[in-house]
């Protein structure tokens, strides 16, 4: 069975390739809901991530996205440190998954496979491509964040460009050119 990755930039529309591929029946690890499952059900994470940024980092048994988001976000540090905590944990948790799967591929998607040095571990990677400004746009919309809050965020990718020329194919998803023929193509290709 193929292994095969999905990235993208935030707001680059890695989550509506992926939604299109599990629609023609290949099962999708998404490594951000699994990273935040993780953070809120594994007891070890979770002491981890207390003893990483107190007891405020979790209210009444539920992670503190909101104080967490603001320290990493203006940290690098701090954010390199929980990264260090959660993304072992979801790798482990990503090989496990993709060994059960009995399709001719699957997919994980992840908008850190370069960062996190999986992309070894992939036999493709797949780049979700769209351009900045559309991408803030998407994402402010998305998450109710400011410009500014985006470009934070932004700043702790990998340059777009840099990361589509490391993927081995690239959906264009720009709100000009249509996703589904690329997917199915893609498709044709691996299956």
């Amino acid at each position: 069975m193929l292994k095969i990755g999905i990235t993208g930039g935030i707001g680059s529309g890695k989550s509506i390739v992926a939604k299109v591929f599990e629609h023609l029946g290949i099962p999708v690890y998404n490594a951000d809901t699994a990273a935040k499952s993780l953070m809120e059900n594994d007891p070890a994470l979770r002491a981890s991530i207390t003893a990483l940024f107190g007891p405020d980092a979790y209210l009444n048994g539920t992670l503190n996205r909101s104080y967490i988001s603001s320290l990493v976000f203006k940290d690098r540090s701090k954010l390199e440190a929980l990264n260090a905590l959660v993304h072992p944990a979801t790798i482990r948790f990503g090989k496990e998954w993709m060994s059960r799967q009995t399709t001719p591929y699957a997919i994980k998607e992840a908008a850190l496979i370069f960062e996190s040095g999986t992309q070894d571990e992939l036999d493709y990677v797949i780049g979700v491509y769209a351009p900045q400004a559309l991408r803030i746009h998407r994402v402010m919309q998305r998450d109710n964040l400011t410009r500014e809050q985006v470009l934070q965020r932004m700043a702790n990718q990998i340059d777009e460009s840099v990361k589509m020329r490391l993927c081995d194919f690239v959906v264009v998803n720009d709100d000009q050119q249509l996703v589904l023929p690329q997917v199915l193509k893609l498709h044709e290709r691996l299956k």
